[in-house]
């Protein structure tokens, strides 16, 4: 079994060639394969450490492709149901060098969205380490909820170390009261919460990262919460209180700012993985997700070992 597990959906995007200019006017598109959960996973394997991905596509062309794609970034498969009755995830996107890009999702009544909780009563979780959740997946559909909160319940049981971005997607949501309640009952379970502080003004009604912190350690078994404070950085603060804050990095060039919040959690995720120290590990985050801004698709940045050793040396910092 792997090291890492996590549960989400594939989306293959068509995304512009052409900087700043809206979908309307784009004319130039590749295919690219992306969503939040598949971005860490990719980036966990590709800094070396093994992965499972659960999931479900369909039969089509769409569908083929996505389980091609994953197989090619030796991410695991054995999780990813093929349904015969429902059709995979898409969307178009623009591309932006500064704040989030437009996208149109198609991606309502989709084969994950039918995605049961029986599909993940026998995933094997015994040699687990980590588990990174994410709030998209239950805000696909109230079937997607009741998977997630099943995996949710196994991996508590089982003592596993659980990450979790809320990762807001309001356009799935029925409202935001159910987007803000869902998610914060969600996040409780987690052993380490990853907010923006754009999320947390959403989601609790601030911007200040330790509010935000504060707000999350109220959870059942929350332990670490880390608020991302865009290129500053991120802020920490730890159940017995204390705190820090660790800088971020500055990119060279913005290409696409997609990515880079899921580069961030694999960052933390694989430095845990290796026992570094959490100041290490949210010093990892920061330089994945500066290196994700500086390429055009979704995980395209994600370093290997010795990328990432490079850009450090270049930074001039080391992790403990």
């Amino acid at each position: 079994m792997s090291e890492v597990i996590t549960i989400g959906e594939p989306i293959t995007t068509f995304a512009s060639k052409e900087p700043d200019v809206s979908l309307v006017d784009a004319v130039e598109f590749h295919k690219i394969l992306g969503g939040a959960e598949l971005n860490v996973a990719i980036g966990v394997r590709r800094l070396g450490h093994t992965v499972e991905y659960i999931s479900s596509v369909g039969t089509e062309p769409l569908g083929e492709f996505v389980i091609k794609t994953i197989k090619s970034h030796h991410v695991g498969t054995q999780y990813i149901k093929q349904d015969r009755q429902n059709w995979s995830a898409f969307q178009l996107k623009d591309m932006v060098t500064k704040n989030d890009p437009q996208t149109y999702n198609y991606r309502r009544g989709s084969a994950t969205a039918h995605l049961t909780k029986e599909a993940v009563e026998n995933v094997k979780l015994d040699d687990v380490k980590i588990a990174h959740m994410s709030g998209i997946f239950p805000a696909i559909s109230a079937t997607a909820e009741e998977a997630f909160r099943t995996l949710m319940d196994r991996l508590v049981a089982k003592g596993t170390l659980i990450t979790f971005d809320p990762n807001l997607r309001p356009s799935l949501w029925k409202d935001q009261e159910t987007m803000q309640k869902t998610i914060n009952d969600l996040a409780g379970f987690a052993d380490i919460v990853l907010p923006g502080i754009g999320e947390g003004k959403v989601l609790m009604g601030s911007d200040e990262p330790e509010k935000i912190a504060d707000f999350y350690l109220k959870g059942q078994r929350t332990k670490t919460v880390i608020v991302k404070i865009g290129p500053d950085g991120a802020f920490v603060k730890n159940k017995d209180g204390d705190s820090f804050t660790v800088s971020g990095f500055k990119a060279e060039k913005v290409v696409d700012t997609v990515g880079a919040g899921d580069g961030f959690a694999l960052g933390v995720i694989t430095a845990l993985l290796e026992h570094k120290s959490l100041k290490s590990a949210v010093l990892r985050g920061n330089a994945v997700g500066a290196l994700q801004v500086q390429t055009p698709g979704d995980n395209d940045g994600y370093p290997t070992p010795s990328e990432l050793k490079a850009f450090y040396e270049k930074e001039g910092v080391t992790e403990d």
